[in-house]
């Protein structure tokens, strides 16, 4: 089941454990060809670093190495958007939420008209990550 969707990212919530919905996030990514370049257990750093209690939150630095060569020789700056992150979030129902960043809201910023086609792409294939989880 898809939710509402503001335009900055994209989102499922799934009757899966975060470690579930994780692992199905990762194959999906793959089928589209991204990698995980970074992985953030938000969760396990403000436990670490404040002793504060959070429910389960990971950040999945994604990355698809030929888009992210083309957004580059397009723009050199475009490495402070990079990686595109996909969040694994437990919900307050006990459910888990998935939700990707909308690359093309995320460039709006940057006025080169050379990005808007990888990030369109980029998008499209978020969106059928989120999709097909």
């Amino acid at each position: 089941m898809s939710d509402v969707t503001p335009n900055y990212y994209y989102t499922k919530t799934l009757d899966l454990s975060p470690a579930e919905a994780e692992t199905r996030v990762h194959e999906e990514l793959e089928e589209e060809g991204f990698g995980v370049l970074t992985e953030i257990d938000v969760q396990a750093t403000l436990k670490k670093k404040l002793d504060e209690d959070m429910r389960p939150y990971k950040i999945l630095g994604a990355c698809n190495p030929p888009y992210a060569h083309k957004a580059l020789e397009a723009e050199d700056k475009i490495g402070t958007m990079l990686p595109c992150n996909v969040i694994v979030q437990q919900s307050d129902d006990g459910r888990t939420e998935v939700a990707a960043v909308d690359p093309v809201a995320s460039m709006q910023a940057v006025h080169n008209e050379a990005l808007r086609p990888i990030a369109e792409e980029i998008r499209d294939r978020l969106r059928r990550v989120i999709d097909r989880i």
